[in-house]
């Protein structure tokens, strides 16, 4: 199993990422990205203790110890240890890591499980998955993804827009593999991961063949470039002040592709506008996937109800009607997604491959309502902390000088709570809803699985209403107008 210290070391591989028209030569040491680091290696260290229950032997490959979340589901069984392995992870970080190594890592699990959906008219891929999901496991590498165009136009798709690749496409195929060219977003995380998977889950026509691809590339690969958001851990003080963004700020990142080669044993979708639907839906990629991201939604909801029901209790409001209605609301919306990610669990079966697959009505009715719920949870916590969070002492260098501490443990301490433990609390409530790592992380939630008329489009076709429109049906049919 890999280690904390093993992944560190993988990443000084002269990778080239930009930040402030900087390049940054190391990204384990640098200040942008040595937080979010140090979290991934220890995700790798909780992973490889094996009081975890997250190391396993990899089927049919039983030479292979690897990680849970990597392996392909075989049994109920292995559905519940994913899960399982999934929350281990999402709890050591209280849910605020969106792009852990298991996301995408469930993605080519599905993939390696279905190799006849890499069976194209012209090309034949599926060794290729299978022999890269088997490096995955083997290595237990840290795979990001990009596979959102960039927004030069929303009208409209690639081959309309006007420039020479924008969206990465094939500039020239060779006999050893191919070079791609062009952008792609968004890849959360890529700064400090292995590999990236690019491809494109945005419905491309006919005529944009040249962009239909799915690749890995190692986030060192020459020409690959990523410019990154503005990272915010730099700017955060102090974990006293800034306990999230000093842990978790996941850097997001254009990939820019300068004419990169990628080896045809890297390649798993060439050219080929349905093999992209294929190796997501086709192949349950899509919803095992998002499974673990309700898995790690979850995790989160259920920590912003932590804090709002600590800021009830050392405010002393706990039991006012009101606020016990706030707080019933907040557990309600925190308990459907608990719900929900036991259902798709419950109601999980395998597929024609094998593969169990979670219940899609369950993953995607989620999902449908994850831009509204997240909002709404946010709302709730800012109503019970109130004026709580903006008037809070400037930095922790306030609770160390003794000419203001004083005055803090004066003023600004309450029944149930010391003043360094109250200032402790509303600190971490700002982080959650209020500072620049919050306002990242409320609108990456809205946008988590795509726009939400995208997301509802899941739930509408996994629903399934052939069934309850047959029992409307058969009720409408059991009358008509001649019958008083």
């Amino acid at each position: 199993m890999r280690t904390g210290p093993d992944y560190l070391a993988s990443l000084k591989d002269d990778r080239e990422i930009y930040v402030d028209g900087q390049r940054i030569h190391d990204v384990a040491d640098h200040p942008a990205f040595a937080p979010i680091a140090t979290t991934i290696a220890e995700l790798f260290d909780v992973a490889a203790d094996p009081s975890s229950g997250m190391t396993t032997h990899a089927e049919p490959n039983a030479d292979i110890e690897t990680n849970r979340v990597f392996t392909t589901p075989r049994s109920r069984e292995d559905l519940t240890a994913f899960r399982q392995a999934a929350e281990t992870w999402a709890r050591h970080t209280h849910g605020w890591v969106g792009r852990s190594p298991d996301h995408v890592g469930a993605f080519l699990a599905a993939f390696a499980a279905h190799p006849e959906a890499f069976e194209g008219d012209e090309h034949d891929f599926s060794s290729n998955i299978a022999a890269f999901h088997e490096r995955m496991m083997r290595e237990n590498l840290y795979v990001s993804y990009a596979i959102i165009p960039p927004q030069v136009s929303r009208a409209n798709t690639a081959h309309a827009w006007a420039g020479e690749l924008v969206q990465t496409g094939v500039a020239e195929e060779r006999d050893d593999g191919i070079i791609v060219r062009g952008a792609q977003m968004l890849a959360t995380g890529g700064a400090v991961a292995d590999e990236i998977f690019v491809s494109c889950i945005k419905p491309l026509t006919e005529e944009d063949r040249d962009f239909a691809l799915g690749f890995t590339v190692p986030v060192g690969a020459d020409g690959l470039k990523l410019y990154c958001r503005r990272p915010y851990a730099p700017a955060a003080n102090s974990h006293y002040d800034y306990p999230l963004t000093t842990r978790y700020d996941e850097t997001d990142a254009l990939l820019v592709f300068d004419d990169v080669f990628i080896p045809w044993e890297r390649v798993f979708v060439y050219r080929d506008v349905a093999g992209l639907r294929r190796q997501f839906f086709d192949t349950g990629a899509h919803v095992l996937g998002n499974w673990q991201a309700q898995i790690r939604f979850m995790v989160k909801l259920q920590f912003l109800a932590g804090i709002a029901r600590k800021v009830a209790a050392v405010n002393g409001v706990d039991k006012f009607p009101g606020v016990v209605e706030k707080l019933g609301e907040l557990a309600s919306l925190t308990s459907l997604v608990e719900s929900a990610v036991l259902a798709a669990e419950y109601t999980a079966g395998p597929d024609e491959q094998g593969m169990w697959r979670p219940g899609a009505r369950a993953v995607y009715g989620a999902m449908g309502l994850q831009s509204e719920l997240y909002p709404r949870v946010l709302a709730i916590l800012r109503d019970l902390v109130g004026g709580g969070v903006l008037q809070l002492p400037s930095s922790v260098e306030d609770m160390r000088n003794p000419d203001t501490r004083a005055d803090i443990d004066h003023y600004i301490h309450s029944p149930n709570a010391e003043a360094a433990e109250r200032v402790k609390l509303f600190k971490l409530a700002w982080d959650a809803i209020g500072s620049e790592f919050a306002g990242r992380h409320h609108q990456y939630e809205m946008f988590y699985a795509g726009a939400p008329f995208v997301v509802k489009g899941y739930a509408y076709r996994g629903y399934g209403f052939d069934a309850p429109m047959a029992e409307v049906d058969s009720f409408l049919a059991s009358y008509d107008t001649d019958v008083a």
